[in-house]
């Protein structure tokens, strides 16, 4: 397993020379700024005294990688300031409170454009700046229940399936930031480009990522109840199925020429029941059940292997980084002793790289200080640590 990431230590990314404040959250924001660290941004984060409270040991926190972190207290007279010195300096500032909490703090939007018209201010939240809704507080399963993307997710007849909260917090929200903050970041730089603001919500996020789903709906080729569809679970031929040994093979051969070969190295070829007969698909998910019930998941892994058939063993997430593809590919690195998913995309001329570990509160207020020349963070470290 490499120890980096996918290009050379210390190569930073496309990103090398943007700079972005973070002001100190959870989630999705923290996720977003560790995007764009690890595609080469110097990132600062600003810390609270007395951190997040979330439990979190900071050394293992891995969405803070790449970054650096000074401690700023902006419910002290001077914290609004130091920040906004910061922000003179940035091109990029990401926060995720609730709508109106960085005004009162002195560091919203406005604040912040009038001291650097040229900067990207991100937000993000869960339900967007404004709305019935925007001032409530929720999470990432609220997002996705509201957006109508939690209804499709698990068997019908039972509860739907939390997604752990890759779908609402980081695909509808993270990366939807990132886009818009490197869209707009684009748009500054541009000659007669301006600063803004992005906000970036989850129900917004999450919704369009099912614009798909939605065009299907329209045409009468979704239904809109769960497990009833082609992608949801309700095909027999595209899911999950349980080993001899308790554990799973994933199937998904939607192509006929996919499937053919699936059946055929399955051993039903002969006995399987017509695939494009829907009244017959429970009875053919039985049958691709039954089969799957005989042999283990390595011998299963093994029959497949090499072959077109769409199927894959479901890996855990000890087991994904030792497996052959994603070894070779260097997906997972190795970093100060945390195993890791690796910096995602890939670039040919500017390769990422996990540089640093875990940015520890307040570690790098000595070194921002001076790399960004703000001198008053020495003094906001010295009041918030005595």
């Amino acid at each position: 397993m490499a120890s980096t990431g996918n290009g050379p230590r210390g190569t930073r990314g496309p990103l090398d020379g943007t700079r972005v404040v973070e002001l100190a959250g959870i989630g999705p924001g923290p996720f977003a700024a560790m995007l764009l660290a690890d595609l080469g941004a110097d990132v600062v984060r600003v810390d609270r005294p007395g951190g997040a409270g979330l439990g979190i040991d900071p050394a293992r926190d891995l969405t803070n990688r790449n970054k650096r972190s000074v401690l700023v207290d902006l419910k002290a007279p001077e914290g609004p300031a130091t920040v906004l010195d910061l922000v003179e300096r940035a091109d990029v500032l990401i926060e995720g409170y609730r709508p109106g909490v960085a005004e009162r703090l002195g560091v919203g939007p406005d604040a912040c454009l009038a001291r650097n018209p040229e900067l990207v201010y991100g937000r993000m939240t869960g339900w967007g700046q404004d709305g019935p809704l925007a001032e409530r507080a929720g999470h990432d399963v609220s997002y996705i229940a509201l957006t109508g993307t939690l209804s499709m997710i698990g068997r019908p007849g039972e509860p739907p399936t939390v997604p752990a909260n890759l779908v609402g917090d980081y695909a509808g929200g993270s990366l939807y930031l990132v886009v818009g903050v490197l869209a707009a970041l684009q748009h500054a730089r541009t000659p007669g480009g301006t600063g803004q603001v992005v906000d970036a919500a989850i129900v917004d996020g999450a919704a369009h990522l099912a614009t798909m789903i939605h065009g299907m709906l329209a045409a009468g080729s979704w239904q809109d109840r769960r497990g009833s569809n082609l992608l949801d679970g309700g095909c027999p031929f595209y899911g999950s199925y349980e080993t001899a040994d308790g554990a799973y093979m994933a199937v998904g051969p939607l192509e006929q020429r996919f499937y053919d070969e699936f059946v055929r190295l399955l051993g039903i070829a002969d006995t399987a029941p017509d695939r494009n007969d829907l009244a017959r698909w429970d009875e053919l998910r039985t049958a691709v059940a039954d089969r799957f019930r005989t042999r283990t998941r390595a011998e299963w892994t093994e029959v497949f292997d090499g072959s077109d058939a769409c199927v894959a063993p479901v890996l855990s997430l000890r087991e994904a980084p030792h497996h052959p593809h994603l070894a070779a590919r260097v997906t997972f690195v190795e970093h100060g002793g945390l195993t890791q998913p690796a910096p995602a995309p890939r670039f040919s001329a500017t390769p990422a790289s996990v540089r640093t570990g875990p940015a520890l509160p307040g570690a790098d207020t000595e070194a921002v200080a001076a790399d960004w020349d703000v001198p008053g963070l020495r003094t906001t470290r010295k009041d918030t640590t005595d």
